[in-house]
């Protein structure tokens, strides 16, 4: 029995951690579509993929009675769970930096006034743009956007395995009986 649950873990193991990965390429979790960032059109990829270190970092860790799931990355509660993070002053330079980063660099023209050019700015950059005027001390709501947890889709693939591998234990007899 005991390598019977030792399969069933493994196999659980094994495909869920495959189907927590797919929720990045399918941008939501199973079924339930992320929330969109307000200014993604400007911006490669999906919100939760702009490096993968998030993806990269998810870890399933079993034991003889469970198999755990988690991440060393220390925003990633906050994206699977949504919350609200306070802004720092090295948040505030960071979106300061973004900003200019995504604006581009200021063009002028011969009578030292800014370029059309140059007052055209990305989604992007004005959302770094209201992030970094965001006072020290006030709060940025992050939407729940879940890769890792419990689903019905979770549970119907454990049911799932647990019932291939309870369908091989004739087999397996027949074979520890023969010898």
């Amino acid at each position: 029995m005991d390598e019977l649950r030792k399969q069933i873990l493994s196999d659980i193991r094994v495909e869920l951690t495959e189907e927590f990965d797919r929720n990045f390429e399918r941008k939501g979790f199973f079924s339930q579509p992320w929330k969109p960032r307000r200014n993604d059109k400007d911006l490669r990829g999906s919100l939760m993929q702009q490096t993968g270190k998030l993806r990269r970092s998810i870890r399933a860790r079993q034991s003889d009675t469970s198999v755990t799931w988690s991440s060393s990355e220390p925003y990633a509660a906050l994206h699977n769970e949504g919350g609200r993070i306070m802004v720092t002053r090295k948040m505030q330079k960071y979106f300061w930096a973004k900003y200019y980063e995504l604006s581009g660099k200021i063009n002028y023209k011969k009578d030292g006034s800014t370029a059309r050019s140059s007052m055209r700015v990305s989604r992007a950059a004005e959302m770094y743009y209201a992030l970094a005027l965001k006072p020290v001390g006030s709060y940025i709501t992050i939407p729940k956007r879940q890769f890792l947890g419990d689903a019905p889709e979770v549970k119907q693939a454990v049911r799932r395995i647990i019932k291939q591998q309870l369908n091989t234990i004739p087999t397996q007899l027949k074979k520890h009986f023969k010898q």
